[in-house]
């Protein structure tokens, strides 16, 4: 199949994988909230992974889609589909997908050893850090978003992954869903020793939400953190630092325990 030389995205990780595994070149319209590398957030923006503005895409006459799989509308992309355009769904469930990921897309941009030697070196990285973490002694953790209500994600989520590499234990990792609300009284019972939350959410509603929660050990401790969610939550080799960050703040509420 001739390489793709005209790409859109449809999902900021996706723009992220694109450059990884060297199409950053090819890449001519992404989605919203596409910020790395810096120099995608200067191209054209098509809506947002959940709501697609068709008519823009076609404008771009892309050769190449990449779609969200479990994020952008399966009825949308599938119209653009029927229109002819070449689309590729891509889903990324763990972080050993991530290395997967950027072998695929590197054929589908034909960039094959660009993203081969992304996926190596992804892997080495990730195997570094899992060595090094190997006997982190265990603490329990809360992903947490929002406050009203607050928000975390189970056990099958990568950033449950991430967390596990550092030590963490995620405390709702056996809730039904991928993400769901949780009540003040659940997060009373779970008790976790220590507070991940993302650099966007307000900081002083979440100072607020804990300091009615002060019998939690993560509240009597002050292990609430904040960190770069886009790394932490985007499939791509950023993840990495997100992990990385992560680590750090839990050796910090290990010795605040």
């Amino acid at each position: 199949m001739k390489p793709a030389g005209r790409v859109v995205t449809l999902a900021p990780h996706l723009a992220e994988l694109v450059c990884a595994a060297g199409g950053c070149k090819r890449l001519v319209a992404v989605t919203a909230y596409s910020n790395f590398p810096p120099q995608v957030s200067r191209l054209p923006q098509l809506g947002d992974a959940w709501s697609l503005n068709l008519e823009a895409i076609l404008a771009q006459k892309p050769d190449l889609i990449l779609a969200w799989d479990g994020g952008n509308s399966r009825e949308a992309v599938t119209r653009l589909a029927k229109l002819g355009l070449r689309v590729q769904w891509l889903k990324v469930e763990t972080l050993d997908g991530v290395a997967t990921a950027l072998e695929q897309v590197g054929g589908w941009l034909g960039t094959p050893d660009a993203g081969q030697t992304a996926a190596n070196r992804y892997r080495a990285s990730l195997a570094k850090l899992r060595d090094a973490h190997r006997n982190d002694p265990p603490i329990r953790v809360v992903y947490q978003i929002e406050t009203s209500p607050a928000y975390t994600i189970n056990g099958k989520s990568p950033i449950s992954e991430a967390l596990a590499v550092c030590g963490g234990i995620n405390v709702f990792k056996d809730l039904p869903t991928l993400s769901a609300a949780v009540s003040q009284e659940a997060m009373l019972l779970a008790a976790p020793e220590a507070v991940i939350y993302g650099g966007e959410e307000n900081t002083s509603a979440m100072q607020a939400y804990w300091a009615r929660l002060k019998s939690v050990p993560a509240a009597k401790a002050g292990n609430l953190f904040a960190t770069d969610s886009d790394r932490l939550t985007r499939a791509t080799p950023r993840v990495l630092d997100g992990i990385d960050a992560v680590c750090a703040a839990l050796a910090t509420a290990r010795k605040r325990l």
